[in-house]
């Protein structure tokens, strides 16, 4: 009872009066460990410095370190004109152009807000100015931006990777057809919104202003590229290809654009170092805290009662997509990835579950929970770019949960859409 009370209600408590989740995690372990299961307190540091002394985890930071200099030195600007030159006349172009210029710059930064603020930066005031209501182009780039982290390479999944100890190569090959999937459905929802409100902003489409902006914009296009066909072909690792992103995107920033100056550069590095660290943080605490459920034996009870439920292994898995949902609502994607991984595994395994698949769901999961009220990490950051207030941000964002939530059951119970590409490459 004990243990339920301070690694189960405790938290609820602490989250509910606002504390941050690292300090959340920490407290309940510390007070786990030295009154109630009698560890060693350097267990807390072996623990913390263990953590993130992960080969998987150094890409991180470089993957965090590109996106930022793609938004900030021009390279976004550029991928968001050759989209919308694809798209001409495209009944609601502008919105569909939001969609792709996320799913792009996802493929670059892995990182949900940092695509929310570099491209709903450019695109929201031009969808006000074409007669986008407020509610629908606020929501649009809220959930928009959340396909970064489906669309590999992606932070999440690499944090998964690390904590249920699974290839992530073979989870950046797996996350394709569901991002690019989640991007169909969506644009399919906003071209018949734009057809019933007759919106038609964008410009005719040429082959003219195609090849402009696909000048203009190779180096930028050239990113994706490289970074996932160097991981598909077999020529450098995930981790290996963060590296090369970091290097392409500062010598593209800096000397073939020339968006970039050197003080620019340095105000990137020391913003990515601070959301490295606050990361890195929470990988730490919620590993402590995941290893102290396992030494509790909390996945194998786990295991054992929905073994004694007899249920069916679909019903194991809408009973985890409900799990994931309601977790994703009130923690961060890293934290709730960190600490659910390592309790969840045992139990799918046992399921009959593929642990790659489960990667793929549990990611779309926390990605749905970005934009899910009431602590969507990007409903406050389009809040704070936009100042749109919530009573409009919310009804907004409802279109985009309820498609989401269909492609989450597609991509739950049609495994092959996310393992067939596995296997013909991993």
């Amino acid at each position: 009872m004990e243990l339920f009370i301070v690694m189960g209600v405790l938290p609820i408590i602490l989250l509910i009066l606002g504390f941050p989740i690292f300090v959340i995690l920490m407290v309940s372990s510390v007070i786990t460990i030295l009154f109630i299961m009698d560890l060693p307190i350097t267990m807390v540091q072996i623990e913390l410095f263990g953590s993130v002394d992960n080969y998987k985890l150094i890409a991180v930071p470089f993957f965090i370190f590109a996106g930022a200099i793609m938004a900030q030195g021009g390279i976004s600007r550029r991928l968001v004109d050759w989209v919308v030159s694809l798209l001409g006349a495209v009944r609601g172009s502008l919105a569909l152009t939001t969609v792709g210029a996320c799913t792009i710059f996802g493929a670059i930064s892995g990182s949900s807000p940092a695509t929310v603020a570099a491209v709903g930066g450019m695109l929201f005031p031009s969808l006000r100015e074409k007669g986008y209501p407020e509610r629908f182009a606020s929501g649009l780039l809220a959930s928009s931006g959340a396909i970064a982290g489906i669309i590999p390479p992606s932070i999440a999944m690499i944090l998964y990777g690390a904590a249920a100890e699974e290839s992530v190569r073979h989870l950046f090959i797996a996350g394709v057809l569901p991002g690019l999937f989640i991007a169909f459905v969506m644009g399919l929802y906003i071209y018949f919104y734009a057809r019933k409100r007759d919106i038609q902003e964008g410009e005719k489409f040429t082959v003219r202003r195609v090849g402009r902006t696909t000048k203009a914009g190779v180096w930028a296009l050239g990113t994706p590229l490289i970074i996932l066909g160097g991981i598909y072909a077999g020529i450098f690792s995930p981790t290996e290809a963060a590296g090369v992103a970091c290097l392409y995107a500062v010598i593209v920033a800096m000397w073939v654009y020339r968006d970039m100056t050197p003080t620019g550069l340095w105000k990137v590095t020391i913003e990515s170092v601070y959301l490295t660290a606050q990361v890195l943080i929470i990988v730490g605490a919620a590993t402590l805290f995941s290893r102290l459920l396992t030494i509790a034996g909390v996945p194998q009870a786990m295991v054992d009662w929905i073994q004694g439920l007899g249920l069916e292994s679909w019903m194991v898995l809408l009973m985890i997509n409900l799990l994931l949902l309601a977790v994703g609502c009130v923690l961060d994607p890293a934290s709730a990835i960190l600490v659910l991984a390592p309790i969840l595994k045992p139990v799918i395994l046992a399921a009959g579950i593929d642990p790659i698949h489960f990667g793929i769901i549990m990611t779309v999961n926390v990605s749905i929970g970005m934009f899910t009220p009431p602590f969507g990490l990007n409903i406050f950051v389009t809040q704070a770019l936009f100042r749109v207030p919530l009573s409009s941000l919310y009804p907004g964002l409802v279109p985009f949960i309820i498609i989401n939530l269909i492609a989450l059951g597609v991509i739950s119970y049609w495994p092959d859409l996310s393992l067939v590409l596995v296997r013909l490459l991993g």
